[in-house]
């Protein structure tokens, strides 16, 4: 396989593997939650406290909805192929300002063409 495709292949099982924890979550969510509701109503455990069960069901109910957010949105639209692009983006913006400032100082006659300046150069002369 080419490396290429090696990637695309990591990404996949990653994704299908985050499926897949998302989905055995949600069962064990729903069992437990079954269990938490015969305890409480039939063997009266904690029956003290009331329908605590509710409760408890409620907010295991709210972290299954975050687990699912965090698969099915952030992570698709903030992922490692997100970040890639946005760096890839902020890289080009500073490579862009720093060829401007370059121009400039050519044009200034600070330096000339032939001169290489790195890019913490560039700043320390911007500034």
């Amino acid at each position: 396989m080419e490396k290429e495709q090696i990637e695309i292949y990591e990404k996949a099982r990653k994704r299908v593997r985050q499926k897949k924890r998302l989905y055995y979550h949600f069962i064990v969510f729903l069992v437990g939650s079954l269990f938490i509701i015969v305890l409480n109503t039939f063997f009266k455990v904690g029956s003290q406290y009331g329908e605590w069960f509710k409760y408890v069901v409620a907010l295991w109910l709210l972290i299954w909805i975050f687990h699912f957010i965090n698969v099915f949105v952030t992570n698709k639209f903030f992922g490692k192929e997100w970040e890639r692009i946005e760096t890839e983006k902020l890289m080009d913006k500073h490579e862009m300002k720093s060829d401007k400032l370059e121009r400039e100082l050519i044009k200034q006659g600070v330096i000339t063409p032939n001169d290489k300046i790195s890019g913490s150069e560039k700043k320390t002369l911007n500034h």
